[in-house]
């Protein structure tokens, strides 16, 4: 026997101490902790709703919210007017990506185009959306096409900003490094500066996704036959606060499942950030 083995018989039979509170506590999933914060809200909202005898007519209770929800979904109602609104937030947002990812290659690939673009697209962005959209009304009618290029509009800039300041990030050193070794401007592009703009990029995205769903709710209360906006401003003049609410939490479905997936994409693709592995490591 060796002089190390009394000590590593003595290390084995020490127990483990469980881990510290705080630690525990980061240990637990989010989705655990925003589900729980969530029904305690929605406990605390029936409860003062029943005891204080609030009326439907001003804030219904989570029950009958629920009970309007599962009825529109029911007879069809709701989900054809879903279905506008998403083809609106859907076709709206992928207009304002291409739009925006060629605009922010444009402006930083060419200090003309800069001088030039630049200046007119922050003055277009000064102009309030919101008073853009009855103009759209006007010019493209109250069917799709004037829906898309308001919820275009509203997401534009936010990717704009994020994925020209991506595309600039890159190390100028390495710039220099690369056209040493003979690269082109499309190698630089392709090879280094296109892989530094990607977490820009999804922050922009994960913004300009958010935008799309309020930017096609704004254009369907200017003018709209159907959708979700549609059906909101319908339930207001009808007093029908629990179908008001009830597509609200659509909307909000909606919204978290495209935060999720461009989130889901970010982690997929840009695996290698800083970001991700602080992310990684504390997982």
């Amino acid at each position: 026997m060796t002089g190390n083995e009394p000590a590593v018989a003595v290390a084995e039979q020490v127990p483990q101490q469980p881990p510290p509170p705080e630690r525990a506590r980061r240990q637990v999933p989010g989705a655990v902790l925003s589900g729980g914060v969530l029904l305690l809200v929605l406990v605390a909202w029936q409860f003062i709703v029943r005891v204080f005898d609030v009326p439907e007519v001003l804030v219904p209770a989570p029950t009958e919210v629920v009970a309007s929800l599962v009825a529109g979904l029911s007879d069809g109602s709701l989900i054809e007017h879903t279905w506008v609104t998403l083809q609106e937030i859907l076709v709206g947002f992928g207009l304002a990506v291409v739009a925006a990812l060629l605009c922010a290659f444009l402006v930083t690939q060419s200090r003309l185009l800069d001088k030039a673009l630049f200046p007119l697209i922050v003055m277009t962005q000064t102009i309030p959306k919101v008073a853009m959209a009855p103009l759209l009304v006007v010019w493209f009618g109250t069917e799709l096409t004037s829906k898309v290029l308001t919820t275009a509009l509203i997401a534009f800039f936010p990717l704009l900003i994020n994925a020209i300041l991506g595309l600039r990030s890159a190390d100028p050193d390495q710039i220099d490094m690369l056209r040493s070794f003979g690269a082109t401007r499309m190698d630089v592009l392709r090879r280094l500066q296109i892989p530094s703009a990607l977490p820009h990029i999804f922050a922009g995205l994960d913004v300009a996704v958010v935008l799309s769903v309020t930017g096609a709710i704004v254009a369907e209360f200017v003018g709209a036959t159907a959708g979700l906006g549609y059906v909101i401003q319908a339930t207001n003049f009808t007093l029908d606060v629990s179908r008001t609410f009830a597509v609200l939490v659509i909307l909000s479905a909606i919204g978290l499942a495209l935060h999720a997936i461009v989130v889901l994409c970010n982690r997929k693709i840009v695996f290698w950030s800083a970001e991700h592995r602080t992310v990684t490591e504390q997982a």
